[in-house]
C-alpha cells in the first residue's frame, strides 16, 4: 500500500490478525499475536460441539427402578442381574447359575456384606417347562365359549419376576380356552345340599367314581357331604371336563 511516501507490506491471518507488516522507511518488522482470543474461540466451540451433555451423562438405565438396592443379591430380579446359563445339566435336577449383578446396583449377602458375584440355586429346565404358576400368559378373545373337543389358543407367556430359568424368558404356549359344557354352579349346590347324600352332586359334575362312593357311603356319613356343600359352594369342584360353571 502507498502511505506517506513509505512502502508497506502487510500479511493478515485469521479473524483479522495482522501477522507481518514490513515498512521500507522505519525498516522495522512488526509481529502482533492474537492467538489468545483464537484458541478461547476454538475451546468454546470444542464444549457446544461436544456429543454428551451432563444430562444425557448422568441418565440412569431403564432396569434402576426395577431393581431394590440394600437387599440380598440372590433375590434381586433376573433383570437386575447377569448369569451364565449352564445348559449341560439334567433336567429337573438341582443346579446353580454363577451370576453378577448389573451396573449401579448395590446388594448384600446374608451377613450384610457387599457383594457383585454370587451364585444362584435352581432347578434345571428351560423357562417354557416351568409349571403355570410361575408365568403369566395373555388371554384370547377368540374362544368359543361352547366347543367340543376344547379349543386352544396360541398366548404369549412372560416369566415372574422372582424365578430364573434357562432360555428366553418370553415364549409363546398353545393353552386351552375357557369355555363351559352347560354345567350351572347353581343347580350342582342344589344337588349337593338336598341329595349330596347319594352322590347326586357328583354324578350331575361327570365325577362318577366319586359319586358311587358317596352313594354306597350313605355320604360317607354325612360328613362327605358337608364338605362338598362348602367345596361346590366356593367352586373349589367343578365339572370333570375342566370347563366354566354358566
Amino acid at each position: 500500500m502507498w502511505g506517506g511516501g513509505a512502502i508497506s507490506f502487510a500479511v493478515w491471518g485469521p479473524f483479522g490478525a495482522r501477522v507481518f507488516e514490513h515498512r521500507t522507511r522505519a525498516a522495522e518488522v512488526t509481529f502482533i499475536k492474537r492467538s489468545g482470543d483464537f484458541f478461547r474461540f476454538l475451546e468454546h466451540k470444542s464444549w457446544s460441539n461436544s456429543p454428551l451433555t451432563s444430562t444425557e451423562s448422568t441418565k440412569a438405565p431403564s432396569y434402576i427402578p426395577n431393581c431394590p438396592s440394600g437387599g440380598l443379591c440372590d433375590r434381586l430380579p433376573p433383570e437386575c442381574v447377569m448369569c451364565s446359563e449352564n445348559y449341560s445339566c439334567i433336567y429337573g435336577k438341582p443346579t446353580f447359575l454363577e451370576c453378577r449383578v448389573r451396573e449401579h446396583i448395590h446388594c448384600v449377602d446374608k451377613e450384610n456384606h457387599k457383594q457383585e458375584s454370587f451364585t444362584i440355586n435352581t432347578t434345571c429346565q428351560f423357562c417354557w417347562q416351568l409349571p403355570p404358576s410361575e408365568y403369566e400368559c395373555s388371554s384370547s378373545t377368540n374362544c368359543t365359549t361352547v366347543s367340543c373337543p376344547r379349543q386352544r389358543y396360541k398366548a404369549s407367556c412372560k416369566v415372574r419376576d422372582h424365578i430364573h430359568c434357562l432360555g428366553n424368558r418370553t415364549f409363546s404356549k398353545m393353552l386351552y380356552c375357557n369355555w363351559t359344557g352347560g354345567y350351572k354352579w347353581s343347580t350342582a349346590l342344589a344337588l349337593s345340599i338336598t341329595l349330596g347324600g347319594f352322590g347326586a352332586d357328583r354324578f350331575y359334575l361327570g365325577q362318577w367314581r366319586e359319586g358311587l362312593g358317596k352313594l354306597f357311603s350313605f355320604g360317607g356319613l354325612g360328613i362327605w357331604t358337608l364338605i362338598d356343600v362348602l367345596l361346590i359352594g366356593v367352586g373349589y369342584v367343578g365339572p370333570a371336563d375342566g370347563s366354566l360353571y354358566i
